[in-house]
């Protein structure tokens, strides 16, 4: 009884035809799936899809069955143009990735720029995500935060992608493969300080979900300490760089500061600003201030 009204509004849902609809698929837990997207699914005319047999077993599991069109990273835009076709004919297509949201460290992001650009209609359907569940458990700040997904594999690359992210402000969220998670957390810890905190969620949704939190200097300890931590998905957050970590780069700051001042107000030049360095616009409006009752 209590489902009926949920049934009741899924039966009136509105599914246009000839629209390309993203929808975002479980990443673990086959519970997560809205009924939005299963009464898309439903009335698709086909499901272009990362792994055919990933969506195949998916799609059994909710008593669908539907024509599939492989959709991976290496086709991305030879399929597009085929589902261009079929959108222009009038067809109703469901596009889906492995698990969570298409085009977010997933397949699909040139598909719906094709799409877009042939002038055919978009629409995403909201499913689950591992940035956004794993930030809802990690209790840092919620000012904002940097979606950053893979690090490269070459240790002189992901240094150099960690290097310009140090002094940002947000939390940072990263994607990681087990044989690399160690590797990535000892990169962190060289970077950011062993003091900083971060959150390690692993199988986010998934019978042996795990979530911890604590310092950098903490992380590996932890990772080592059950050989079943290093097994599968992981998403990382790294709590952003307080006012204390970046004070020292306050000389740089400050010259960028006193040149976007000298043409700009200072609510226009904080805004800049913030932009340029990464940092709090607290911290830097009141760097402005000082500046300007200063003389500086």
């Amino acid at each position: 009884m209590l489902l009926q009204p949920l049934m009741d509004a899924m039966s009136r849902q509105q599914i246009p035809e000839a629209t390309l609809y993203v929808i975002g698929t479980p990443i673990g837990n086959i519970c997560d799936i809205s009924l939005r997207a299963l009464a898309v699914l439903d009335a698709a005319d086909v499901v272009a899809c990362e792994d055919t047999r990933n969506t195949r077993a998916l799609l059994g599991t909710y008593g669908l069955a539907k024509p599939l069109v492989a959709a991976h990273q290496h086709n991305e835009r030879e399929v597009a143009q085929q589902l261009i076709v079929r959108l222009q004919k009038g067809e109703r297509i469901a596009l889906v990735s492995d698990a969570g949201t298409p085009g977010v460290s997933d397949p699909g992001a040139r598909i719906v720029d094709s799409v877009r650009e042939a002038g055919c209609h978009v629409v995403p359907v909201p499913g689950p995500s591992a940035v956004v569940t794993a930030l809802s458990a990690s209790g840092f700040p919620d000012d904002g935060f940097r979606f950053v997904g893979f690090l490269p594999t070459k240790n002189s690359q992901r240094l150099e992608v960690l290097n310009s992210l140090k002094d940002q402000s947000a939390t940072l969220v990263f994607y990681e493969a087990p044989h690399r998670i160690k590797a990535m957390l000892d990169a962190l810890t060289g970077m950011f300080g062993p003091a900083r905190r971060v959150m390690i969620a692993r199988e986010l949704t998934k019978l042996f979900e795990e979530t911890w939190r604590g310092t950098l200097s903490e992380a590996g300890d932890w990772l080592a300490g059950d050989s079943n931590r290093m097994r599968g998905e992981f998403v990382v957050l790294v709590e952003g760089a307080g006012v204390d970590e970046v004070l020292g780069n306050d000389e740089e700051v400050k010259r960028i500061l006193g040149i976007l001042l000298e043409s700009l107000p200072v609510s226009s030049a904080v805004a800049v600003a913030v932009r340029i360095t990464g940092q709090k616009k607290n911290h830097l409006y009141n760097l402005a201030l000082q500046m300007k009752a200063s003389g500086q």
